[in-house]
């Protein structure tokens, strides 16, 4: 992982957020996607940590994989982002979710809330469609070699994040909402990591 890349750009990324609250932007909401392995998480923990040693507040994090519906869920999951969090956000209204939980394989998880009045980051595949775009400040692509990114995913694999077995068909989904999406052309930044 290069996190003096990542680093660096969560400085420039933190300093335009601040200058969006300063301009009266109460919720400035950033969308940082990537392929599997490409550094969201990481990319997004950084930041976070920089809006909050910079800022007032600490920044809300929402993870895509709170979102999906297993691993034939990436479309549902962006679904479910607009639905339950970007759209009420919005409107000024309160976002309320309730998160896939892996182990019963159902949405039966933790339901959560935001209100606003900080800077929210969503972090995940799918996370950067159009229609996220049009309500987001600014958007974000991690981009990283495949044999990189295939490097961190066997990493998680033997780290407990499944058996890999799920790989092919996740592939499949995001290889089809790219195509669609476009999501790294649609970006605002693009982050080699």
């Amino acid at each position: 992982m290069n996190l003096e890349n990542l680093s660096a750009a969560a400085e420039t990324i933190a300093d335009q957020v601040l200058e969006l609250i300063d301009s009266g932007t109460p919720t400035p909401i950033i969308l940082v996607d990537g392929r599997t392995g490409s550094g969201k998480t990481t990319f997004a923990a950084i930041l976070q940590n920089r809006l909050f040693q910079k800022g007032e507040s600490a920044p809300r994090v929402i993870h895509m994989d709170d979102l999906y519906e297993g691993w034939d869920g990436l479309q549902a999951g962006v679904d479910y982002l607009i639905r339950q969090i970007l759209t009420p956000i919005a409107r000024r209204e309160v976002a309320s979710w309730q998160e896939y939980d892996w182990q019963v394989d159902e949405r039966a998880g933790t339901w959560r809330e935001f209100r606003g009045g900080t800077p929210l980051i969503i972090e995940g595949v799918g996370s950067l469609s159009r229609i996220a775009a049009e309500q987001a400040d600014l958007t974000i692509w991690l981009e990283a070699d495949q044999s990189i990114r295939q490097a961190r995913i066997a990493d998680r694999n033997a780290a407990g994040d499944g058996d890999g077995s799920w790989f092919a068909m996740w592939s499949a989904q995001e290889a089809d909402f790219y195509a669609r999406e476009k999501s790294d052309e649609i970006a605002d930044q693009i982050i080699a990591n």
